[in-house]
């Protein structure tokens, strides 16, 4: 390395310095954040309770330890007389692809480092699940947070731990590094109260030319929300409308990305006539917009205006993930309020109805941390959707946060450009009283599923009330929505339900065009009263679930197909060309009003 690699990587850090201070002042950054600090009195608190649980029982702790003493003496002795043909103590996880270089296995000493990281991972994840006497909640909070600070501190993230790294900023005289400093100064600048990784180019794709770009019109407008009507692309269309809802948390364009996996467009080259709901993404002026307000004047609204366009009197409504949520929660205001349901028949894509067991994303479902993230939003007005994108990535850190930081910061790679993960970062706000409502309603009270549970407007929220025939497709890979707690979900509407069970996760598993014939599903027509006697006897299909969905709703359309609607209505004109507005509106919103 010359000189001039110096220069460059103390200016880059000195730039660094400058930014970070800039943006993360003291008293907005994670580490001083209401919620960190929760979340330190919490892990505190836990860590008494599995201390004390040790000392009921220090039987289990030492066994765990003397097993730890054995195995890395092993591991030293293999590094003394090292043989390739031993058989390794530990190794990682199917799936871990952090030690995937050779030097790991054919190196003694980065053999040793690995495996010795590797051991301890083990043994304290251990220690934390074989103590006895200690709540559920309690070892799953720890284990998480013990997780995510080893995948932190894992060997692969630092420079002189990890072999492929040294080896590249050897042969790059560390120019690597120097451009690694330069991207990780651009996310610090794009980033909120803790830092988040690109991962892809944000310059890739421009929304509505490259992405969302299929053919449509903008037919309605109002604070919430712009309702898209899109072009047949057939002469004739199926007699009831498709109204799809997506999640308020992410924008509506993962089911139109590009032409070659679009949903939108293949729903329409079979016969739908389809409009999408396109959400705002929220400002502080917002923040007092709740989840009933998604509800009345959100989806029941956008029900009302396919009605007027199409002059159909039944709906078929599909909800995306908390969109689902929604799309169940409104049909139950409906018919609380005695107003005529639109719904013909409902579809709900990895959706939770009953969030008693919420996944990974539980270690936040507690009292003290929501207060926390509710005193944090109430500066604000809203959860910041870029701090909600870190937290998401976090659920599975290896694979969506510190490969990304590896592969920018220390190898120095631009990432790729691809169109799923520039969706994936392109982040929206939630409202202040809305994330209030999901947290505490919803994920820690689990009120939706109680028919005395969610009261709106005067009325409860009863879905066991809700008698149409209803779809649910889940991912068997889903970290986000489990496929049981979606399956669970669905056990309490009282209508027909059908049950469908992708391959992969939350967004693979969803977004699977028949052409690329990569995912299956599980069939059962048969709903059993748990999902484990539903999987034991599901078939396992090839091909995409599309087209069994598709199956599905011709088999709910009596009539003939009709000629084509054309766009919008007297009372609802064309406002503009799709994808519309709202949905190009990114992070940080500058000016508070569209």
């Amino acid at each position: 390395m010359d000189s001039r690699f110096f220069s460059e990587y103390f200016s880059s850090l000195n730039n660094i310095n400058e930014t970070w201070w800039s943006n993360f002042k003291l008293e907005n950054t994670a580490i001083t954040s209401p919620l960190t600090q929760a979340l330190n009195d919490l892990t505190l608190k836990d860590s008494q309770k599995l201390i004390e649980g040790t000392w009921s029982k220090p039987d289990s702790l030492t066994k765990i330890q003397m097993e730890w003493w054995e195995s890395q003496m092993a591991i030293w002795q293999e590094v003394i007389t090292y043989d390739k043909k031993t058989s390794p103590v530990i190794q990682p996880d199917e799936g871990d692809k952090r030690f995937l270089d050779p030097a790991w296995d054919n190196d003694a000493f980065y053999n040793c480092i690995k495996q010795s990281y590797l051991l301890l991972n083990n043994k304290i994840q251990q220690a934390i699940n074989d103590i006895d006497g200690v709540d559920d909640k309690v070892k799953e909070r720890l284990s998480f947070f013990s997780r995510q600070a080893l995948n932190a501190l894992s060997p692969t993230n630092f420079l002189m731990t990890n072999p492929e790294l040294t080896r590249l900023t050897i042969e790059q005289d560390g120019v690597n590094l120097v451009n690694g400093l330069k991207l990780l100064e651009q996310d610090i600048e794009s980033s909120a109260d803790v830092l988040r990784i690109r991962m892809t180019n944000k310059e890739a794709f421009q929304v509505g030319k490259d992405l969302a770009n299929t053919e449509g019109k903008v037919v309605f407008k109002n604070h919430l929300f712009e309702l898209i009507q899109y072009k047949s692309l057939t002469a004739k269309v199926n007699v009831t409308p498709l109204l799809i809802i997506p999640p308020f948390i992410n924008k509506y364009y993962i089911l139109d990305l590009r032409e070659k996996n679009s949903m939108v467009r293949w729903l329409l080259q079979q016969g739908h006539a389809v409009f999408m709901i396109s959400w705002r993404n929220p400002d502080a002026s917002m923040k007092d917009i709740d989840f009933a307000d998604y509800i009345i004047d959100g989806v029941i609204k956008a029900t009302e205006v396919v009605e007027d366009i199409t002059k159909a009197k039944k709906i078929n409504a599909v909800g995306y993930c908390i969109g689902g949520t929604l799309l169940a929660a409104s049909q139950a205001y409906m018919i609380a309020k005695r107003i005529r349901n639109r719904i013909k028949t409902a579809t709900y894509f990895t959706t939770l109805l009953d969030f008693s067991q919420p996944g990974e994303i539980g270690a936040y479902i507690n009292n003290e941390m929501i207060s926390a993230i509710e005193q944090s939003n109430a500066q604000k007005g809203y959860m910041d959707g870029r701090s909600l994108s870190v937290t998401f990535s976090l659920l599975k850190e290896n694979s969506l946060y510190w490969n990304y930081y590896v592969n920018n910061y220390l190898k120095g790679n631009n990432p790729i450009d691809f169109d799923l993960l520039y969706w994936n970062g392109d982040s929206t706000n939630v409202t202040e009283k809305c994330h209030s409502t999901l947290l505490r309603s919803l994920y820690l009270n689990n009120k939706l599923i109680d028919p005395k549970g969610l009261k709106i407007n005067d009325v409860y929220l009863d879905l066991t009330k809700i008698k149409v025939p209803s779809y649910f497709i889940s991912a068997q890979e889903d970290h986000l929505a489990l496929w049981k707690s979606t399956y669970c979900g669905a056990l309490n509407l009282s209508g027909k339900n059908t049950f469908v069970l992708g391959e992969s996760g939350h967004i693979a598993g969803i977004v699977n065009h028949p052409d690329r014939q990569k995912y299956g599903y599980w069939t059962n027509d048969t709903i059993s009263k748990t999902p484990e006697s539903w999987f034991d006897k599901a078939n396992h299909q090839t091909g995409s679930w599309w087209v069994h969905w598709n199956d599905w709703l011709k088999k709910q359309e009596t009539a003939k197909p009709i000629l084509a609607n054309r766009f919008g209505s007297k009372n609802n004109p064309v406002l503009g060309n799709a994808p519309g507005v709202y949905v190009l509106q990114g992070l940080p919103i500058v000016q508070e009003t569209i």
